[in-house]
């Protein structure tokens, strides 16, 4: 009955998530385009189905990985080991990637627009591989006190030159693939750690030295997918107009062999979350897991999630996404594309779950001088212009080079002359903005464009929407900062 009760409260959640993106999309489809789409039907069935999975997932996690993860920090950190912890932190980064449906979800639409060139399991276990060691390197960080402005101005000085040599096949899918690992499994596991950290060491500041974990998870992988992307595209790419349909691979998944062939993949995604748990418990620590059944049934519910959170977006989310793109394209009128843009884009940021988590951390670890609702709104709009902008950068057909190198510089600058209180949290609120319900809709509605729009390639020009919904965030909080700063030094001045 508890179980049950739970199960109930997850999906209200989920199915309040998806109210948002259901809105904006209702009022396009009857105001502005006056239209009912032929697919409805299978698209609400994709969109309950998307929200029965989140539920799943969310209830398996809420019954075994957080709990125990919890647990695991809380000793490491009370035995006091480096080393312990550098690994822990890294098993941990590595195996919540592996397994995040965000990232499942753009790596495989990545292999389907490739024609294969690019594989889905390979660009998972990089960027799996790449959050591992910066969880690691932002663990070490927090534990010697380092700043954390340094390191992400240096790294993102590095990310805008490897862009300039990167080819431009690769550069969107890079950028979107640092935006996607951050998000429902590894946003609240990444900050409970760093927070947790730097409340136990004297010294350190939670609100300072807590935050930035998420920050660098999200901005090392852009480095690696953009090295693994000179292998992969060196020669003569083929860049092919490859058009991505609503229906890849749901004839496999409509049989029973097809059904459990998907599950036993989603089980080998969680695999690596479950070794790292069993041994880090048993072998490490030596202690034997407080209640074994109910983790076990918590990580047969993330698979069973998973599932359908995969089948969902098939049928639901990336016909939605792709619908609107073409309807929106036909009507030859680019202002619609601009507001649809600007709406789902708030829209579906103030409802991110992540978001308000790092929002309440943020206000207790400031003392109440940060107001969590305001860093929503600000996250929001940041996320607003941002994939505003980046659906401009399709229509027009500009190099994503120039837009990503720009909005980089911009962060940089900003990092310079902010007060360092914000900088931390800025940086992770870039990284918590897209969702497991807005990257599916986001990705499919630059696909959709970068198919619609004659001259376009979808894999050059439909990625990178994302990468311009995590840059924006860290502008809007910044600004308001500095702004808010220089406003209180011109009331102390005048009293």
């Amino acid at each position: 009955m508890f179980y049950l009760r739970a199960f109930s409260h997850s999906l209200f959640h989920a199915l309040k998530n998806l109210m948002p993106i259901v809105v904006v999309v209702a009022f396009f489809q009857l105001v502005i385009l006056q239209q009912v789409p032929e697919n409805i039907t299978s698209m609400a069935l994709g969109l309950l189905i998307v929200a029965v999975g989140v539920a799943l997932f969310l209830q398996g996690l809420e019954l075994s990985i957080f709990p125990v993860g919890k647990s695991l920090s809380n000793q490491f950190a009370k035995k006091g080991s480096l080393t312990i912890l550098l690994c822990f932190g890294f098993a941990m980064g590595f195996s919540a990637v592996i397994a995040e449906p965000a990232l499942i979800a753009v790596a495989q639409q990545a292999q389907s627009i490739s024609e294969g060139r690019i594989d889905a399991l390979t660009l998972r276990v990089l960027v799996a591989l790449s959050v591992g060691l910066v969880v690691a390197l932002g663990i070490f960080r927090i534990i010697f006190g380092y700043p954390l402005h340094w390191f992400m101005i240096s790294g993102y000085a590095l990310v805008v030159v490897i862009t300039w040599f990167a080819p431009e096949e690769i550069v969107g899918l890079a950028y979107d693939s640092g935006g996607v690992t951050t998000n429902v499994v590894t946003v609240p596991l990444i900050a409970a750690l760093g927070i947790g950290l730097a409340a136990s060491i004297r010294g350190r500041n939670p609100l300072i030295d807590g935050f930035g974990l998420v920050a660098l998870a999200v901005m090392v992988p852009m480095i690696t997918v953009q090295g693994y992307g000179m292998l992969v595209y060196s020669g003569n790419p083929d860049t092919g107009e490859l058009v991505v349909t609503a229906s890849t691979n749901t004839e496999k998944s409509s049989s029973i062999v097809g059904i459990l062939l998907d599950l036993a993949e989603m089980l080998r995604d969680v695999l690596p979350i479950i070794l790292t748990v069993l041994i880090f418990q048993y072998l490490v620590l030596r202690r034997k897991l407080a209640n074994p059944r109910k983790v076990a049934f918590g990580f047969a519910l993330v698979v069973l999630g998973l599932y359908a959170f995969v089948v969902g977006l098939k049928i639901g989310l990336f016909p939605i996404g792709t619908s609107m793109a073409e309807q929106l394209t036909a009507r030859e009128n680019y202002a619609y594309i601009y507001l649809f843009a600007l709406m789902i884009g708030f829209a579906t940021t103030m409802a991110e779950p992540a978001l308000i988590a790092i929002g309440r951390q943020a206000e207790e670890a400031a003392g109440g001088t940060l107001n969590g609702n305001t860093i929503r709104l600000l996250v929001a709009l940041g996320v607003a212009v941002g994939i505003t902008i980046g659906v401009h950068r399709i229509i027009t057909g500009d190099s994503i080079h120039h837009y990503i190198m720009g909005g980089y510089a911009l962060v940089i600058a900003l990092t310079i002359i902010a007060p360092r209180y914000i900088v931390a949290l800025a940086y992770d609120l870039g990284g918590v903005t897209t969702s497991e319900v807005t990257v599916p809709l986001v990705t499919a509605l630059g696909i959709g464009l970068a198919s619609s729009i004659q001259g376009r390639s979808v894999l050059i020009d439909g990625f990178g929407l994302i990468a311009f919904a995590s840059i924006f965030p860290i502008v809007t909080v910044m600004a308001y900062a500095i702004v808010s700063q220089f406003m209180s030094d011109r009331r102390k001045e005048k009293s």
